[in-house]
């Protein structure tokens, strides 16, 4: 069973019949990564990190930043050898075999689609809140901005409708072959990096040190299973990092990338600890970050009911974590409104693209594994008209849109988190195996003292899944388990491997990677 790898010769058949022209530098590189990283987690997930640690969210950013930056040199050097479709799947497909691939697979799932749904319940708080309530003065009844769920519910609510329709809308967008082009994408990027640096502008001079006391209200560690605490807040703020590996595939296309690659890497991933950083520190500054503490002095979870009851009082309402749209909402109250306007509409522009980079990585992710016979031929078929997989990116978009409609933006990455987590652990594995099974294989780049770098990216991501909130932990081998019964009752017996068909990954020059997915 373990021996069923897919050899990197036959991976690489075709990827090395191309080569690529090496244009890119450091400098271009690291533009590249942060602008593939800024982006849905520091719009989104302010709100949900302030109460999970208060002003300690700045040493979250800290921690989750530096577990990104080991995970990506690793990243490079397995991206450098195997640069085609399929992300970490394929790179485990290549070194464990074919049932840990599998595991890589639908772990990946929580990543993309689950991320997906995340990103379209943030959006829908930057639509109500800047777009509807203080645009146009459109107040939508309760039941209709809420998951009824008691883990992330509030009261009255019975569904996020806004949620569900944009999935839907990006769905449909995808499945008829609209993508995006990269200037819509640069702009994009422009966008929000300026809304981002003018949040900083305006809210730093009026930062009133006595907002960060105390710094750590609920600990460095908040508890196993809490999710609360430093820690805590840096396992679900995670989700502002991934995008980072966009990066570690250019590789075939840097000048002397054993410079350039870890420079563009470690440097994109730095900048955007510090941009986050301090947009955490003008936020709680200004305006106060403490959590709404619950029985024991314990932070109430993020997204949920009780939270939501407490932010329903007067006291707490105005608290930046209790706002569906936070960086926003802290330049309202200290006298920018136009300003949080602007930024609310830099984000409610900008958030869709991301929602159809995630769906669309998703639906590769299923693609490749249906070529490999995994899973049904019928989710990798292409519609005769928009030439685009239909099958699958239709199934995908309804599941992403139920998710939307009823959990909370703060559950959702927690969960994506931990798929993520996992992935990312599995791409160290690989690397570390592939220097003792495949020493001669072409690397243009080669991870430095690997034999630290790679555990200590398994120990990084091992450390942030047991912070993360039990119900996330959970996620992971219930929807495993799942994930097996579906292997051994199908992907077993149909695997093209399995069954002796040597297929070879075919280049996918006409389609996007699936970056910037944070």
């Amino acid at each position: 069973m373990f021996g069923r790898v897919k050899s990197l010769e036959a991976i690489m058949a075709t990827a090395e019949k191309k080569s690529l022209h090496r244009t890119l530098g450091a400098f271009q590189l690291t533009l590249f990564g942060i602008g593939c990283v800024i982006g849905t987690g520091i719009f989104v997930l302010t709100a949900a990190g302030a109460q999970k640690a208060g002003p300690g969210l700045m040493l979250a950013f800290a921690i989750a930043g530096a577990i990104c930056i080991v995970a990506a040199l690793c990243y490079s050097e397995i991206a450098s050898m195997i640069p085609v479709a399929g992300s970490a799947y394929t790179y485990t497909y290549a070194t464990m075999g074919e049932l840990l691939a599998w595991t890589v697979g639908w772990a990946l799932v929580l990543e993309y689609a689950v991320a997906a749904s995340a990103v379209s319940v943030g959006w829908s708080g930057y639509f109500t809140g800047t777009i509807l309530e203080h645009t146009f003065g459109i107040h939508l009844p309760a039941w209709m901005v809420a998951g009824p769920l008691a883990l992330g519910g509030s009261p009255g609510g019975v569904i996020n409708l806004p949620a569900a329709v944009i999935a839907l809308l990006v769905t449909w967008l995808l499945m008829i072959g609209t993508t995006e082009s990269a200037r819509v994408n640069a702009a994009l990027v422009l966008i929000k990096v300026t809304a981002l640096t003018a949040f900083m502008f305006l809210t730093l001079p009026k930062v009133d040190t006595a907002n960060f006391n105390p710094f750590l209200p609920a600990g460095v560690f908040g508890g196993f299973g809490t999710g609360v605490g430093a820690v805590g807040a840096a396992a679900t703020i995670f989700f502002a990092y991934v995008g980072f590996d966009a990066v570690s595939t250019a590789a075939e296309e840097t000048k002397n990338p054993q410079r350039n690659v870890p420079i563009g890497l470690i440097g994109s991933l730095l900048f955007c600890t510090v941009f986050y950083m301090l947009v955490a520190a003008g936020a709680v500054g200004t305006i106060g970050g403490q959590p709404i503490m619950g029985p024991g002095g314990v932070p109430f979870p993020a997204g949920s009911e009780e939270l939501a009851r407490q932010c329903a009082l007067p006291q707490y309402a105005d608290m930046l974590v209790c706002s569906k749209e936070a960086l926003a909402h802290v330049l309202r109250q200290i006298g920018f409104g136009t300003v949080g306007n602007m930024l609310g509409y830099a984000a409610f522009i900008a958030l869709p693209s991301v929602i159809l980079i995630l769906l669309f990585g998703q639906t590769r992710i299923f693609f490749v594994m249906a070529r490999d016979g995994l899973l049904p031929e019928v989710l990798a078929k292409v519609h005769p008209k928009w030439k685009t997989p239909y099958v699958v990116t239709f199934l995908t978009g309804i599941a992403t849109a139920v998710a939307a409609a009823f959990l909370p933006v703060g559950q959702l990455a927690d969960i994506a988190n931990a798929g993520t987590l996992y992935a990312f652990m599995m791409v160290a594995i690989a690397v570390m195996m592939l220097r003792k099974t495949a020493p001669n294989f072409p690397r243009t780049f080669r991870t430095p003292v690997l034999w630290l770098i790679g555990p200590a990216t398994i120990a990084g991501c091992v450390f942030l899944f047991f912070n993360l909130p039990t119900a996330a932990m959970l996620v992971l081998p219930i929807w495993g388990g799942i994930g097996l019964a579906i292997y051994y009752l199908y992907g077993y017996r149909t695997s093209h491997v399995g069954r002796g068909l040597v297929e070879v990954h075919e280049a996918d020059d006409d389609l996007p990677p699936a970056q910037g997915v944070n």
